[in-house]
């Protein structure tokens, strides 16, 4: 029931080459590539990236999946709504200017064992857990959610106040708060 695919792939070839995905081939064919996520995710109203946790710092709401899955259900039952699931690379996951795209993250609530760095998956069964979630919780009524803009307006506005502050000094005086990333999350922050 999940036909829309979208790749933001430095490694085009093993993409390009990839000719088979059981029951999938339709998606695979259909699957559009973006040169960046901002672009990927423009007409989307609600952006989960996905993470493991692990030792970095969380500047967004954090939801385990089943939760995750309770909020995504519930944003698209709303007219117009679009949903995007970001994953990141197997090895390292999503950068932290990817994360900044996000509204929140999510996570699949794992085992951790004593002494291990962190409980992770590889990137194909983290996208059919997160998928299956979605697909058999989907009978569940979900409680309202405020609705959330489209990603391609949040970015017209996160460029808008980089300019802003550009353009009155702000930048130059205060340049660690005015990261594009920085002012990103807080965009999103806002709007959640």
């Amino acid at each position: 029931g999940f036909r829309h695919l979208r790749i933001v792939n430095d490694y085009a070839v093993p993409f390009h080459t990839a000719r088979s995905a059981v029951d999938a081939s339709a998606v695979l064919a259909a699957a559009v590539e973006s040169p960046s996520v901002a672009e990927a995710i423009a007409d989307c109203t609600l952006i989960l990236g996905t993470t493991a946790v692990g030792e970095r710092d969380l500047d967004h709401p954090l939801h385990e999946l089943p939760s995750a899955g309770s909020i995504i259900r519930a944003e698209l039952a709303r007219p117009k709504s679009r949903v995007a699931l970001l994953f990141g690379s197997e090895k390292t996951g999503l950068s932290n200017e990817e994360l900044s795209h996000c509204n929140a993250l999510m996570t699949i609530p794992m085992h951790r064992s004593e002494g291990a760095r962190h409980a992770s998956m590889n990137l194909g069964q983290a996208a059919a857990v997160c998928l299956f979630e979605l697909v058999r919780s989907a009978a569940n009524p979900s409680p309202a959610t405020p609705a959330h803009p489209y990603a391609g307006d949040l970015e017209r506005l996160t460029a808008l106040l980089v300019q802003a502050l550009e353009v009155s000094g702000y930048s130059k005086r205060h340049p660690a708060n005015c990261e594009p990333s920085q002012i990103r999350r807080l965009i999103r922050r806002m709007s959640i």
